[in-house]
Order: structure tokens, then sequence, then C-alpha cells
């Protein structure tokens, strides 16, 4: 069998200028000074064995107003740049249901959405709804993610999954209750996308955790 690789086009639309303390996990226990920190949000689109494949589709510019995020093309409209039409894509993959990865997957009208299992269970919970947790997300993102479920438009997945050849997801949990990575397969190796298991170098560089987890 011939292998399948694909094309990984990493589409940022939107940054934020932040801090450190902001945005780490308890910075001031690093006996470091605060600084600037700047964070860039991501979507993707996979090309390759004939299908293509978006991963989240970033927040829904109203709500990264709110959030005091800045969007620099409208997730929308940055895929009709790249030739892909929402209404006409037939998978799209969530890694985990915050509101800056499924923010406008009302425009996909067509596809079947991958869900990881455990973040529509918890997300859909009665705890859930704690503050701490519900901050992350907009309430009427997971209504549509659910009404998605009960229509019979969503494929859940969990552990480890071959989601297509050459596309596994790694559920790995830490930033929400069901956060995945991808193991893609491309024509240079093999690509890690860690979604949001991993937003900043220092992350891994330094084992310092991210603010939400």
């Amino acid at each position: 069998m011939t292998a399948t690789t694909y094309e990984v086009v990493a589409v940022r639309y939107a940054t934020l200028r932040a801090t450190k303390g902001a945005l780490y996990f308890r910075w001031a226990d690093t006996g470091e000074p605060d600084g600037e920190q700047v964070m860039d949000y991501f979507f993707y689109v996979l090309r390759g064995g004939g299908r293509e494949i978006v991963v989240d589709t970033g927040f829904d510019p109203v709500a990264g107003a709110r959030r005091g995020r800045e969007c620099l093309t409208e997730p929308v409209e940055a895929l009709k740049l790249l030739g892909v039409d929402p209404a006409g894509v037939q998978t799209l993959l969530i890694t985990h249901l915050h509101y800056d990865h499924i923010g406008n997957t009302g425009a996909f009208t067509d596809a079947e959405l991958l869900v990881p299992e455990r973040e529509l269970s918890f997300w859909t919970s009665d705890v859930a709804r704690y503050e701490g947790f519900w901050h992350h997300v907009e309430e009427a993102e997971i209504g549509r993610i659910a009404a998605a479920h009960e229509a019979g438009r969503v494929t859940l997945y969990s552990g480890t999954t071959e989601i297509a050849p050459g596309l596994t997801a790694v559920e790995v949990g830490g930033h929400s209750p069901g956060q995945v990575i991808l193991l893609v397969d491309t024509a240079d190796g093999r690509l890690v996308l860690t979604s949001d298991a991993v937003h900043l170098y220092e992350e891994l560089e330094q084992a310092r955790p991210f603010g939400v987890l």
C-alpha cells in the first residue's frame, strides 16, 4: 500500500499581547521578573490521500473581541483565501472544545465532526459549569456541538485513534479533559500538532505549565 502523507497548512488567524504572569501557571513562583509574552492562535488544514481535513475552527470574532483577542483574519475568510469552502468540507477534526477551537463550526454545514468523547461528556456535564472551567467555553458553541451529536453528525473518539491513514489522534488531557494531539505523516517525516497541549516554547524547554490546566 502507498503511504499517505499530508500537506499541513498552519493558519495564524489571531494574536494576543499579554504577560508571562498572565499566561503561565504561577509565574511568580519562578522568581523571575514578569515580561511581555505574545501568543498566536492557529487552526490547520490537512491535505492528502484525496482528502481535505480541517483541524479546529478558531474563535468566533465577536467572542474573541469580547475576550480581548485581536483577530488578524476571520477564520472563515482565511479558509476562503486558501480555497476552502467551509460548507464543502467533509471532515472537521476537533482537538478540544474551548472557545478558540470551535467558534465557527456553524459554517461547516455538511461536515462530519470528529470530537474527543471525554470533551463532549465533560463540557455537557454539570461540573463544567464551575466558573473556573466554564470561562474557557461559549455556551452556545457547546450547545451547537451537542445538537450536532444528537443529529448524528458527530463521531466520538478516545485514547489513540487512527483518524485516517497517516493521521493519528492521541488523547493527552491536561489543558482540557480530553485534549488531543495529532501525529501527521508528511513528506518530511512525522509532524506533531500539539494543539493546546503546548502553547509556548517555555512549556517544553523549562517545564513551565500554561495557566489553563
